[in-house]
């Protein structure tokens, strides 16, 4: 099993990057974001984040107190919609995912700030979302993380178990199997569906790690959150056919037709 968190970077061979992913279960792929792509996401993102109420700790919640979380992103953030696009994400998106469907989608976009008192998350599956496959359970979803601040050990690094997505039901981690993933601001973590993770605690006095969560998954699925009422119709319908295609506004032929529709009434007439 691998005992780190492999790292690369995203102008690397996605082929390689890839079958990093796929040994491992996780990768760090530096610079993702330029640092003025992290102050245009703050720009767009930080009103929101500002009134989002910091959630209460109790200990039996799935997510832990002292955090801050939104969605709706590819609504409130041009830059990150931009982000959704980026060749490595379509690159590894493609390899993992297209085996078992003919378009991938995105399954959840979320801000998280992890603020000082955060305890660890209980560790869980991406793929937890559809407990019809027994584990190991084929490739489902590609989940990230993407670094908005630094990421460390101590201020809610994410927590990741390499290797766990190959293990059967009931094989549970080690505390010497948790590894803390951490990675300077503009870094993405990825990991498989079936990759046991959770956000780390954050034992610091006033570091707030900040985050955003992109998951993707196969194209006859449902999405965790439901882009369709995370945006407004006409917005998406204003957007290009390939972006509109990844927030799940298509249909998945391979899979017999599952979302069909007609597009003269939802596009008036217009199919691209």
């Amino acid at each position: 099993m691998p005992v780190r968190i492999p790292e690369c970077r995203a102008g690397d061979d996605p082929a390689a990057m890839y079958e990093a992913l796929d040994d491992a279960g996780c990768l760090v792929v530096h610079d993702m974001l330029d640092p003025s792509t992290l102050v245009a996401i703050r720009t767009e993102l930080d009103e929101y984040l500002a009134t989002a109420p910091v959630a209460v700790d109790r200990p039996d919640d799935f997510y832990p107190g002292h955090t801050r979380r939104i969605v709706a992103l590819m609504h409130r953030s041009t830059t990150m919609r931009d982000a959704m696009m980026h060749s490595v994400v379509t690159e590894l998106g493609d390899r993992h995912l297209l085996s078992n469907c003919t378009k991938w989608q995105l399954n959840v976009g979320a801000a998280l700030e992890v603020g000082p008192g955060a305890r660890d998350q209980v560790l869980h599956r991406e793929e937890d979302l559809y407990p019809y496959f027994a584990l190991p359970r084929p490739s489902l979803i590609l989940a990230s993380m993407w670094a908005i601040s630094e990421f460390t050990a101590d201020n809610g690094g994410t927590q990741v178990v390499p290797g766990s997505h190959r293990w059967d039901a009931g094989r549970s981690a080690e505390p010497d199997e948790i590894l803390r993933a951490e990675m300077p601001a503009g870094s993405a973590l990825f990991w498989l569906g079936g990759t046991l993770h959770g956000a780390g605690a954050n034992i610091t006095a006033d570091d707030w790690r900040y985050g955003i969560v992109l998951t993707f998954t196969l194209g006859w699925l449902r999405q965790e959150e439901n882009q369709h009422l995370s945006m407004p119709l006409a917005d998406a319908l204003a957007l290009p056919a390939e972006v509109r295609t990844r927030l799940g506004f298509d249909t998945d032929y391979g899979s017999g037709g599952l979302g069909f529709y007609d597009p003269t009434v939802l596009l008036g007439g217009a199919t691209s």
